[in-house]
């Protein structure tokens, strides 16, 4: 239990600066539901055409790529192999810019189905406007990579609030200039606002992770030649990431299209229930990632698998005391936290609803794909980029099969909710895939332990869902089903759940839960 407490304060402040950064990041998707309006043909086609450069981010700089510049890094420490390293992504992503830039109406064509002729020209014009964040988001990825080697985990985590406050200055300045949600009255004016002003906060974003490098001595700067940073080892690791992101790639194209031919906002409604399903992941999974994998990374180095063991089962218990809970209220308080979150302005409030529909299916998928995530990072720590691409690939197809048997099972909105229960068995099946590869490489993976404590928590959690459903049942009967009584059942029946599962932690002797309490009292250790 000694390492419990080294691992959880090395997340806390990562955790802090993470949630912020959600937060402001919930104001910005709050900002843009309530100024282009949830359920919109208009913020269809802005959420398709943002979800070119965000899904690279998240499925290679994000994810993978992440998993392989960090070791390589631990091993070459030196400045010069860093500048290396960034020299060969910014080429290669400026080539990846440039051409993707050209096939843009094709790239549109591919990823959304059944728009009308206006809508896809819009998401078009907006495509071209986005697609340089894929260059600057490698250069995000690199440098962070750069930080969390010389010990500054927390400076990335910070630098996403930057990029939130410029896009919420963006939708106000929009709101000034009489923007609209409908694209018949969208001004090319309005257009170039909404392109020009989101692409400016990731540049912003980079920028604050360049100010933090002057604190490590650490200088951004590029080289003609990038030769010496082991292209050919790269290339292999990179070749098998590559098959990862063209199947999770595929499953998105899939999912997507299949969303945007649901009917009229339904593409929106789906990328915001899967931007709140994220929260979660990103506040708890994300710090205890970011701060376990330079570890993780030393130990394999040592060939210390013991170690290695260690680490990856401490994440997935430090993870599961909070996850388990905030799935079962996920479940259960779906729709209600989504028309107090959505229910504003321009947004429609059915469609609010539906995204709690589909943000409750989410729920299921929580568990399994933090812990699959976690999982991988075991192998990215062995420089092991080809387990996890086979296994991302069972992934997607289980995903995709879902999606399109949700599809037909259930046509018309509702089926977005069936899409989102796929991914929760496709994130299933990887967990389980992935660990009993790992234990075959490792020797172990503490599955013992790790079903004794989870079981234990997945106890407290089904209680606290239980008199979370309960409450939240009697107090809608009284307050009604509009905002104001959708805030009253998420505070009550939360707050109930949350009292519950605390009792029933301690109760059932949950050591991570006293970990957890310890670092967040103040002057925790």
């Amino acid at each position: 239990m000694r390492e419990q407490p080294r691992l959880a304060r090395a997340g806390r402040a990562m955790a802090v600066a993470t949630l912020v950064s959600r937060i402001t990041g919930f104001a910005r998707t709050l900002a843009l539901v309530a100024t282009l309006g949830l359920g919109s043909c208009l913020f269809d086609a802005y959420t398709a055409a943002n979800t070119l450069p965000n899904s690279i981010y998240d499925l290679v700089l994000g994810g993978a790529l992440t998993g392989v510049l960090v070791p390589l890094l631990v091993r070459h420490s030196d400045e010069l192999y860093a500048q290396r390293l960034l020299s060969l992504v910014v080429y290669g992503l400026g080539v990846t810019v440039a051409v993707a830039m050209l096939f843009a109406p094709q790239l549109v064509d591919l990823c959304t189905s059944e728009f009308s002729a206006g809508q896809r020209q819009t998401a078009i014009t907006l495509t071209r406007f986005f697609l340089p964040q894929i260059l600057l988001y490698g250069v995000g990825a690199t440098v962070a990579a750069v930080l969390s080697t010389r010990g500054r985990q927390a400076a990335p985590m910070w630098a996403p609030v930057a990029n939130n406050l410029v896009v919420i200055a963006t939708a106000a300045a929009y709101l000034a200039v009489g923007g609209t949600d409908r694209l018949e009255t969208l001004t090319s004016g309005q257009t170039w606002l909404l392109g020009l002003g989101t692409s400016a906060g990731v540049a912003v974003q980079v920028l604050v992770l360049w100010v933090a490098t002057r604190g490590t001595g650490f200088r951004m700067r590029l080289r003609a030649d990038p030769r010496g940073v082991g292209a050919r080892r790269i290339a292999a690791m990179a070749g098998w990431t590559l098959l990862s992101v063209a199947a999770s790639q595929a499953a998105l194209v899939v999912v997507n299209r299949l969303a945007s031919a649901a009917g009229s906002g339904a593409l929106g409604v789906h990328a915001n229930a899967y931007t709140l399903f994220q929260l979660p992941y990103a506040v708890v999974t994300v710090s205890i990632i970011t701060g376990v994998l330079p570890r993780l990374s030393q130990a394999a180095t040592r060939h210390d698998l013991p170690q290695v063991t260690a680490e990856l089962s401490q994440s997935l218990r430090l993870s599961g005391v909070v996850l388990l809970p905030t799935a079962a209220a996920l479940v259960v308080l779906g729709p209600r936290v989504t028309t107090v979150l959505f229910a504003h302005g321009n947004a429609d409030p059915s469609a609010a609803a539906l995204t709690g529909s589909v943000l409750a299916a989410y729920g299921l998928a929580l568990v399994p794909f933090c812990g699959y995530q976690i999982m991988l990072r075991g192998f990215y720590a062995l420089q092991d980029t080809r387990t996890p691409a086979v296994i991302s690939l069972l992934v997607a197809v289980t995903a995709t099969a879902g999606a399109v048997v949700s599809a037909r099972l259930v046509p018309g909105p509702r089926m977005l909710a069936g899409m989102a229960t796929g991914y929760a068995v496709a994130y299933a099946v990887g967990f389980l895939a992935a660990a009993a590869v790992l234990r075959r490489r490792i020797g172990r993976v503490d599955g013992h332990r790790l079903l004794s404590a989870h079981g234990r928590m997945l106890v407290a959690a089904v209680a606290a869902g239980g008199v979370t459903a309960a409450v939240a049942h009697l107090a809608g009967d009284v307050a009604g089903t509009g905002w104001t009584g959708s805030l009253v059942v998420v505070l009550s029946g939360g707050s109930c759940g949350a009292l519950l599962y605390c009792l029933a932690a301690r109760a059932l002797r949950i050591g991570e839960f006293r970990v957890l309490l310890g670092v967040l009292r103040p002057g925790g250790a």
